[in-house]
């Protein structure tokens, strides 16, 4: 009965000694961390989603509706245009590298966009 339990501690020592690491199918893989001071400063998505989208003659031309990363790691802002209370909208899809955040962060600027120029692009449907 001891030897078990000094094998389990002997094995117990050995795997904290390991280099800490992620498995995935069997092969060995790093984790990076990021800076989470850096982090903190960002906009959580939560705030992002029903921001008012403007243009550069501050006229509000649509609100975010979602944000989507796409299959190649891009963050795109689904932007609701027209419509009322959310009836009637057409929803379109904007890189969010596209979007300027207000200096109040509270909304973002579509530079040269009106709701014209919104409702041309390709209608975005939710799968």
């Amino acid at each position: 009965m001891n030897r078990i339990y000094v094998f389990a501690l002997i094995g117990s020592l050995a795997a904290m000694t390991l280099p800490p690491c992620a498995m995935a199918q069997g092969t060995t893989q790093t984790i990076t961390a990021v800076d989470v001071k850096v982090v903190a400063t960002g906009l959580r998505a939560s705030k992002i989603i029903g921001s008012d989208v403007i243009n550069s003659q501050k006229d509000t031309i649509g609100k975010i509706d979602d944000l989507i990363i796409s299959p190649d790691h891009k963050l795109v802002a689904v932007i609701s245009v027209g419509g009322f209370l959310g009836i009637g909208s057409k929803y379109v899809a904007v890189e969010y590298d596209q979007l300027q955040a207000t200096p109040d962060n509270g909304g973002f600027v579509l530079p040269g966009a009106s709701k014209d120029t919104l409702r041309a692009l390709p209608e975005f449907l939710y799968h």
